[in-house]
């Protein structure tokens, strides 16, 4: 049943790519190299473009293209970059004469054509605004912030229009210096003429990636097939066509930097879109690094997804925890408050775990991501019975996850004795009920109590075994029959000095 589940999915992932990439072939224009401003700029081609993207929001942008360089100072515009970049980080050096082409100055240049900027720039002229109701206003623009339109016309009147209301606003042409997208641009002096293929490597935020894990549970809690999946998220202002992707799972210390322009983007959720070739993982540093070994196009809005991991048959098992005690944060000061450490929790976790090793079945790194499980129910179809995020955890490690509260499962904590016996010593009991309603399943249940009075602390008799978990936690653990009760008690007495 797993592998027709599986079968179906994949099936029905090629169709939606498909559809998705007929769709782009139909939708998306051809991009235009075309320099955006008055001024002259080198003719240029485009060579291809590198991104490496980490898990906490940015990418490195490497690009390379082919400029046709006069002899003496050249103007290179950069077009089709990320609104969001940081332009501090920018690098741009020429390959095919690296010593005898000089970078004189660079500039970033966002200052973009929409509705706000030409009404900046036509201040004191004339201007043509038509409402809704197809009022035509003609005169000289006296301001145009705070959504407002002030006219001044003819006959001297000035007039205030809504620029929510106005259906059409004319102005006699296109200002200079006004660009439709964000444009780095060079003044490079060459020492000879011809085509150079140049370097651009510059950081960006608004792209991230994060990885999905798609986790079947067999019936009887015992094995679990699992599939992973990168979803790269690119909201920089910026497409990347045929790009290499690379992608660094780890946590890389950066000082964020003032991004000079942040635009802000609703997202728009692609089809996912499968590797026909797995992702490629190695170690670099002390970090992961996976490469998707096809060109892929990064689209700006763009939710993207690509299989990278998957596992069959991998050893699992699922238990129940009983966790009522209050929280550990330190032994700051001797606690006496004879209320303390009482919850009133009576839910019962429940836990799924298995290992990433290769003995266990798996044999991968699992990038930190969201994890979703699911089981199949008796016609077939899989249900969802939980899921949750895991942090970065490399092969050889084990993975826990809680997935909800069991139903028919029900602890109860109680307070039975408390004393102070002296100015350094109090005791305290505890009596833990953990009743099993299911009909044929015995379970077991894990029950971590936390002895956070003081540090000083001794076990003066239990009614079960346990374990000493650290120095702060010991757990018992108790099989429950079905339609039983199970009563753990425990004394614990606490010295601290006065």
């Amino acid at each position: 049943m797993r592998a027709r589940f599986f079968w179906i999915f994949s099936i029905v992932a090629l169709l939606l790519v498909s559809l998705s990439l007929i769709a782009a072939q139909e939708a998306t224009p051809e991009a235009t190299e075309t320099p955006e401003t008055d001024e002259e700029s080198a003719e240029m081609t485009r060579n291809g473009v590198s991104v490496t993207i980490y898990n906490q929001g940015s990418a490195l942008i490497q690009d390379r293209r082919t400029f046709t360089f006069a002899a003496g100072e050249n103007v290179i515009n950069f077009t089709d970059v990320a609104a969001t970049i940081d332009a501090t980080s920018v690098n741009f050096k020429s390959l095919t004469d690296p010593i005898g082409t000089m970078v004189m100055e660079q500039n970033y240049v966002f200052d973009l054509v929409d509705t706000s900027a030409l009404l900046a720039r036509y201040i004191d002229q004339v201007i043509v605004v038509t409402m809704m109701d197809g009022t035509v206003y003609t005169g000289t623009l006296l301001s145009g912030r705070n959504g407002s339109i002030i006219l001044q016309q003819d006959n001297g009147e000035v007039v205030v229009l809504s620029a929510a209301q106005a259906r059409d606003v004319r102005f006699p042409q296109l200002p200079s210096g006004l660009i439709t997208r964000p444009t780095l641009r060079w003044q490079v002096f060459a020492g000879q003429a011809g085509e150079q293929q140049v370097e651009l490597t510059y950081l960006a935020s608004g792209m991230g990636w994060t990885a999905d894990y798609n986790v079947l549970l067999a019936q009887g809690n015992q094995s679990l097939d699992l599939n992973g999946w990168v979803t790269l998220t690119n909201t920089s202002g910026a497409a990347y066509r045929d790009a290499q992707v690379k992608l660094i799972a780890g946590d890389v210390n950066r000082i964020m930097p003032e991004v000079l322009r942040v635009a802000e983007f609703e997202m728009d959720m692609a089809v996912p879109a499968a590797a026909p070739e797995p992702v490629q993982q190695r170690e670099f540093f002390e970090y992961q690094l996976y490469e998707i070994p096809r060109p892929v196009t990064v689209g700006d809005n763009e939710t993207k997804q690509v299989e990278f991991v998957s596992g069959t048959n991998i050893a699992a098992k699922t238990f129940f925890v009983y966790d009522a005690s209050a929280p550990f944060y330190g032994y700051f000061y001797v606690n006496t408050d004879q209320y303390y450490n009482q919850t009133g929790i009576t839910t019962i976790g429940n836990y799924l775990e298995f290992s990433t090793a290769e003995e266990s079945g798996l044999g991968a790194d699992l990038p930190a991501g969201r994890m979703r499980v699911y089981q199949q129910d008796i016609d077939g179809a899989p249900l969802l019975i939980g899921e949750n995020q895991i942090g970065h955890t490399p092969e050889g490690e084990d993975v826990m996850i809680y997935l909800g509260n069991a139903f028919d499962l029900v602890g109860e904590r109680t307070q039975t004795g408390f004393r102070l016996i002296s100015d350094t010593v109090m005791q305290e009991t505890f009596e833990i009920r953990l009743r099993n309603r299911k009909e044929t399943e015995t379970v077991e249940i894990r029950v971590p109590e936390r002895l956070s009075r003081w540090s000083n602390w001794e076990i003066l008799n239990a009614s079960m075994e346990y374990t000493q978990l650290d120095s702060a936690t010991i757990e018992f653990v108790a099989r429950v029959e079905p339609g039983a009760e199970v009563v753990i008690t425990y004394t614990v007495q606490y010295s601290y000095p006065r």
